[in-house]
């Protein structure tokens, strides 16, 4: 199977693509952010993580997209802000007709981690554990996007072992 998980944001929408074998074995296979520069108009900035995601999505066929559930913002111009990238990610995804699953900032912690209250460093740190990695994902956005696929995968994982 082969996850893409969205990390979005609007200044760095961070992306990874992670593969399962039948064993479990999990595989990075891309990962990394679309840049988006915050002088730009948010009509620009959205077509820009549309296009980009449209051309991953393209390259590397992924069988699910995963994506963070929005949760708290700081203020409601934020969560806003951030409701349209996910809005346009989500488009992206099913213009292509990939399925869509949607996790919980909590539940991909708990799933990479262990612990739903992980920072950042501590998922980053598991990301690279847990696929091997021997360079850090950069930005910190490319590893919570990887940690959002492995997420997936586990859950996956799960779910057809339950169906046995």
């Amino acid at each position: 199977m082969r996850v893409l998980g969205i990390d979005c944001g609007t200044q760095f929408t961070g992306y990874g693509v992670v593969e399962s074998d039948a064993a479990g074995h999990l595989r990075a296979l891309d990962c990394g952010a679309i840049r988006l520069r915050k002088q730009d108009p948010m009509p620009l900035r959205l077509h820009t993580i549309f296009s980009e995601l449209s051309t991953l999505i393209a390259r590397h066929t992924p069988d699910v997209t995963a994506i963070e559930e929005v949760f708290h913002a700081a203020n409601s111009r934020t969560a806003l802000l951030l409701g349209q990238v996910r809005g346009v990610a989500l488009l992206a995804a099913a213009m292509q007709k990939v399925e869509i699953a949607e996790y919980a900032p909590l539940a991909i912690k708990s799933a990479v981690t262990g612990y739903g209250m992980a920072d950042k460093e501590q998922v980053r740190f598991m990301v690279m554990r847990l696929l091997n990695l021997t360079v850090p994902p950069e930005p910190l956005d490319a590893s919570d996007a990887l940690a959002i696929a492995i997420c997936h995968s586990h859950h996956a994982q799960t779910a057809a072992a339950q169906r046995r």
